[in-house]
């Protein structure tokens, strides 16, 4: 069955980075676009950052544009999330996922979960 194992969260201070990866498995990973969500506490789930089957083209929440970068090894089944001059406000569990028609910037056409990772910043 597909897995999606997110890994990388922890523990990090305001200004500080830190870089998620989601390690796919049972489905082929160039064929799906991957994207990164993430709830806080007390609020609904968010979209981060998504990007396209070849890793050409990504698209990013306008809270974290310019801060985070998605990437993708398809030789490795993997997606990554480079978080870069981290703020609280980013405290939350992160989310991988992986649709085939999916709609940029939305969980639309989202057809695997990862089981999420803690990442807290702290001021």
């Amino acid at each position: 069955q597909v897995q999606l194992v997110e890994s990388g969260g922890g523990l990090v201070q305001a200004g500080g980075s830190l870089r998620l990866s989601c390690a796919a498995s049972g489905l082929t990973f160039s064929n799906y676009a991957m994207g990164w969500f993430r709830q806080a506490p007390g609020k609904e789930r968010e979209f981060v950052a998504t990007i396209n089957w070849s890793g050409i083209n990504a698209y990013y929440a306008d809270s974290v544009k310019g801060r985070f970068t998605i990437s993708r090894d398809n030789a490795k089944n993997t997606v990554y999330l480079q978080m870069n001059s981290m703020k609280p406000e980013d405290t939350a569990v992160y989310y991988c996922a992986a649709g085939r028609a999916v709609v940029f910037g939305t969980t639309t056409g989202m057809n695997y979960w990862g089981k999420g990772t803690l990442v807290t910043v702290s001021s």
